[in-house]
């Protein structure tokens, strides 16, 4: 009976230790300022076996058959201002946030996606997104079919150099379209009517 009250004891000590702490304002969430290696440690463990336990289930389709150039445009579009692309070593973003976002140009970062575990985890971070970390949930906007094709992009990002990037990350739109056929259409009828006289 003493061991449960001092266990009980115990729990409630620390209960208003942390709500004291808490309530004292003593703590600082600013996010220029790094937590020490024990918070950020427990942050990073509890964050990534959060994502392996809840992505767990995933069926992963086939990644070398989704067309990565759809999920380019939308990495482009929402992933690039933090995460990077070729040639662009950081923005304000990427340099502004706490944690820092992975930068998805470096292949080191990106092996560890390349697995059946690692493509779960990205489309469930993807979908999901990530609390207190800036990484919203574009599941929310986005069908499964759009986040796997960004999933199948990131893989392949590291390989790409800058044009590569551009060709494949280019949203032609029916506005896009349909300007570059008036375009060349106002082009042959003018060559056309130079004929004429």
């Amino acid at each position: 009976m003493k061991f449960l009250l001092g266990v009980l004891f115990t729990v409630v000590v620390a209960i208003v230790g942390v709500f004291t702490v808490v309530m004292s304002g003593v703590i600082n969430i600013g996010a220029d300022q790094g937590h020490s290696p024990l918070v950020y440690n427990f942050l990073e463990t509890a964050r990534n076996r959060s994502i392996a336990n809840a992505s767990k289930d995933i069926v992963v389709p086939d990644l070398e058959k989704v067309d990565i150039s759809s999920g380019g445009a939308d990495y482009k579009d929402m992933c690039a201002g933090c995460h990077l692309s070729p040639g662009v070593e950081s923005t304000d973003f990427s340099e502004s946030l706490y944690p820092k976002p992975p930068n998805f140009t470096n292949a080191q970062v990106v092996d560890r996606y390349k697995t059946d575990a690692g493509a779960q985890q990205s489309f469930w971070a993807i979908k999901h997104g990530i609390m207190a970390s800036g990484m919203p949930a574009w599941g929310a906007s986005h069908d499964d079919d759009r986040m796997w094709a960004m999933v199948a992009f990131i893989r392949s990002l590291p390989e790409l150099n800058e044009n590569q990037y551009t060709m494949l990350t280019t949203r032609l739109d029916d506005d896009m379209m349909d300007m570059s056929l008036n375009s060349d259409m106002m082009d042959m009828s003018e060559g056309g009517a130079g004929m004429q006289h």
